[in-house]
């Protein structure tokens, strides 16, 4: 096998795995997260060293992750773990949007990445419980705990120390021992301590995705309660252009070629999602949807091609040019996202609504 053919395998497998996300968030989180862990031995092991491969690494990271914040607004029944959710991935983004400009590696231990264990976590407890049954409180401790005794020493070995855990093992010859030691002891305390404590389970394992309510779970619904709740300028829109402009930011830190400055390419990313809402919000009170994904992003990533030619047109006149590899790739980007965060966030806003309406009557 050549190691173009490996080169090209793995990631398109990063890029194609994590929009199974969404269907199957625990299976399909933790493939990333183990193929992000072991991509580089691949290569090794074909004795390939792939040019800005450590670049594209970074921005697929944020892809995936990104993928699985927009799951949490499709799937999640629980509010205040949707509330804890967001703050902890756009708190990361913020972090990593300040390494990336200032070179700070303690920026990265400040700003941890517990969402993604967060996410797992979730995940893991929804496969055998009810969330809905778990309060703030619960999901706040369960932040807490992935935040001081998970990721602080993790993004300490990784970004402070900048250990390496096979050098190290190799090096040290204690240093397996006590991993072992430590899986056994975190193995003793979960089967002797955790465990009789779990309520009982509320259904068997569970892998996939719930089934999302019926009052939302069709396009031309989804496009009825846009045309009903939301406005070109919204705090969805707000969500939105935060969650796509900095994440466009990292990628154009990250990845070689990209010559615009992060202002540029935020503000440039901000006026895409202005006109790409001011569109989706015209078509959804005209009735236009798509219940299919694929027939929604080829829509969505034709219109912004569009719209690149438009402003390529324009820079053309005024003696500038728009760098083709580096715009489509942003433009596949931001389709992606776009189309995605469009198709979840009314299932989310329904579950919030949903969820104070009950409350309420619960209050009376």
């Amino acid at each position: 096998m050549s190691v173009e053919v490996v080169f090209w395998a793995v990631v398109l497998a990063r890029f194609a795995l994590p929009l199974l996300i969404p269907r199957y968030p625990l299976p399909a989180v933790v493939g990333c997260l183990l193929l992000d862990g072991v991509d580089q031995t691949i290569f090794q092991t074909f004795g390939y060293d792939p040019p800005f491969y450590q670049s594209y690494d970074k921005a697929m990271d944020v892809f995936y992750l990104s993928v699985a914040y927009l799951a949490s607004l499709r799937n999640w029944t629980n509010q205040g773990a949707v509330s804890i959710s967001r703050f902890l991935f756009f708190f990361r983004q913020v972090g990593v949007v300040a390494f990336e400009l200032t070179g700070l590696r303690w920026l990265l231990l400040v700003f941890p990445n517990t969402f993604e264990y967060f996410f797992i976590a979730y995940e893991a407890i929804r496969a055998r419980w009810n969330p809905a049954r778990f309060g703030l409180k619960f999901w706040l401790l369960v932040a807490g705990a992935i935040w001081i005794f998970i990721k602080l020493p993790q993004e300490y070995w990784i970004h402070i120390a900048q250990l390496d855990l096979t050098d190290t093992i190799r090096d040290v010859s204690w240093f397996l021992p006590l991993l072992i030691a430590a899986a056994l002891v975190l193995a003793a305390i979960l089967y002797f301590v955790v465990r009789p404590r779990l309520q009982p389970a509320d259904w068997s394992w569970r892998f996939r995705a719930d089934p999302l309510p019926v009052e939302i779970d069709e396009a031309h619904e989804r496009a009825a309660h846009q045309a009903a709740h939301r406005k070109v300028f919204d705090t969805a829109a707000l969500e939105k252009t935060f969650l796509i402009g900095l994440i466009s930011v990292i990628f154009g830190q990250v990845l070689p070629g990209v010559e615009a400055s992060e202002l540029e390419v935020f503000l440039g990313i901000a006026v895409f999602v202005v006109i790409n809402s001011a569109i989706g919000l015209w078509s959804a009170k005209r009735g236009y949807s798509w219940d299919s994904a694929a027939k929604s992003f080829g829509v969505v990533f034709a219109t912004n091609v569009g719209l690149v030619v438009v402003a390529n047109l324009l820079l053309i006149r005024r003696d500038g040019d728009l760098r083709l590899v580096d715009t489509l790739f942003f433009v596949f980007l931001f389709s992606i996202l776009t189309m995605l965060y469009d198709r979840y966030r009314p299932v989310y806003e329904y579950r919030r609504a949903a969820a104070k309406q009950a409350a309420t009557e619960r209050a009376q």
